[in-house]
């Protein structure tokens, strides 16, 4: 979402970084393509202005650190300011389990309420809650039989009286059912409408009398701009919200929402949603934010998305065979599996610093159709095929080519793509190689010589293993006699 601005800002330091000194003139002619940049993503002109100020204000006032360049000094101030303007510290969001937690949601028609009812719903459950989706949306056709649909999708209880008025009686005979039947969250699909001047605002309000609700969240569409903040500012003012969370925030639009809604309204965004799939929902931390708008990368959220889908053992056992060298085409498909666990192959390497841009900016270096056919390739082969690598002769080959709709020389581009990334992970792993990389099992190489188009022999990384150097071999000393 925040690529056209991530871009410009990048601009922005370039210009910065090439002058030696920070000044009063190029801090503020930062300042002003800074301000084109953010009113160009739909930014609120207060928050703009505001935002700029304190960015010049602190540039000017700030001594550079011998060791720290002035551009480097410049984009901490910009990072810490966009923390700043997407809330500082994290929302506070918590569940009790010794009781029957009440969420109701609210927002515009088409902002995803329904579906990131759902969404919550999923997250709950795997957090060992039973989660009670409730059906107040009365007005919009067939609103009650897609929240069904989504409950079935997420395998969670769905609690509805078809059309039945007044909401308030839906909402009372479905914490009735939440105490029978032990459910300890309860989360209330409510009615939006087309514009913020429909919604029945005294119908909501008399929903949060009966429930007296823990958290009362607005669901904004992310992709609207001004009027999703402007919304928010209606339903702060008339309803009261705790927080708000953010649909479609993977989408291609400007990104304004996300940079104004907490200013504006004094309300922080908890959740984000940044996908159609139930999993695809993430707790927002405006520092992380800040670090994939201007392309620093999430090494956090990288680890706990790893953490979520790595079997350990699987991992270590990936580890040893790489070591004994007998890391065999089942091992890569298991790991390419798990890495699309994580989300898009792309989403995944933007969040790893250094290479959010080349992410964002070169659609070609890691192709998802390219996984795609070495999965084919792979899923062609006979199990025996897939453990002994060696044993591809020509007619195996092109069996195989057949079976999975690509070419011979496809699939012997793919031969040497793994064989490279073998012996590339090996090195990787021998030269200390830590962190998510050995969490895989990988060292970085097998899903980086997937994604790259095509193949030839070249770096098996492609462009992600373009600056990597494998440790050098110490030379054995001989003894002169």
């Amino acid at each position: 979402m925040f690529q056209a601005l991530g871009d410009k800002l990048e601009s922005v330091f370039r210009s910065i970084r090439g002058t030696g000194k920070i000044s009063e003139d190029n801090i503020k002619e930062a300042a002003r393509q800074i301000r084109l940049a953010l009113l160009e993503a739909d930014v609120n002109f207060r928050v703009v202005k505001e935002f700029t100020t304190h960015v010049t204000e602190k540039a000017l006032g700030t001594e550079v650190v011998s060791r720290v360049s002035p551009g480097d000094m410049f984009i901490k101030i910009v990072h810490d300011e966009l923390v700043e303007m997407l809330g500082g510290q994290p929302a506070t969001f918590s569940l009790a389990k010794d009781k029957i937690n009440t969420i109701i949601l609210l927002g515009l028609q088409g902002s995803g309420k329904t579906t990131f009812a759902g969404k919550l719903a999923h997250r709950f459950k795997k957090e060992g809650f039973k989660p009670l989706l409730v059906a107040c949306d009365i007005y919009r056709p067939a609103a009650v039989e897609q929240l069904k649909v989504v409950g079935q999708t997420v395998d969670a209880t769905v609690f509805e009286m078809g059309t039945q008025n007044p909401v308030v009686k839906i909402a009372a005979a479905a914490m009735d059912k939440a105490v029978a039947e032990s459910f300890n969250t309860v989360i209330f699909d409510t009615a939006g409408r087309l514009h913020i001047d429909e919604v029945k605002m005294d119908e909501l309000q008399a929903l949060k009398n009966l429930v007296h609700p823990d958290f009362t969240f607005l669901v904004a569409d992310s992709t609207t701009g001004q009027d999703a903040v402007n919304s928010a500012e209606a339903f702060a003012s008339q309803v009261g919200i705790d927080g708000v969370c953010l649909t479609k925030l993977d989408g291609d639009a400007r990104g304004g929402a996300a940079l104004s809604i907490k200013k504006i309204t004094g309300k922080p965004i908890v959740f984000a949603g940044v996908g159609e799939k139930p999993e695809n929902l993430e707790f927002f931390y405006p520092d992380r934010m800040a670090g994939r708008i201007l392309g620093m990368g999430d090494v956090v959220s990288l680890v706990e998305k790893a953490a979520e889908v790595v079997d350990q053992k699987q991992a270590l056992e990936m580890q040893k065979k790489i070591r004994r060298e007998t890391f065999s085409f089942q091992d890569f498909l298991n790991q390419m599996k798990m890495v699309r666990r994580m989300g898009s192959f792309k989403d995944v390497i933007s969040m790893i610093p250094g290479l959010g841009k080349l992410a964002q900016q070169d659609e070609g270096a890691f192709d998802e159709k390219q996984i795609a056919r070495f999965e084919a390739m792979i899923q062609s082969m006979t199990m025996e095929e897939r453990e002994k690598p060696e044993i591809l002769n020509g007619s195996r080959r092109l069996r195989i080519a057949k079976g999975s709709g690509n070419s011979v020389t496809d699939v012997n581009d793919m031969v040497r793509e793994f064989d490279m990334a073998r012996k590339m992970m090996k090195e990787m792993l021998a030269g200390g190689g830590r962190g998510l990389g050995a969490m895989l099992g990988m060292g970085g190489g097998a899903p980086a010589a997937a994604a790259r188009k095509g193949g030839g022999g070249r770096n098996p990384a492609g462009r992600l293993g373009s600056n990597y150097t494998p440790p050098k071999k110490k030379k054995k000393k001989h003894k002169r006699r």
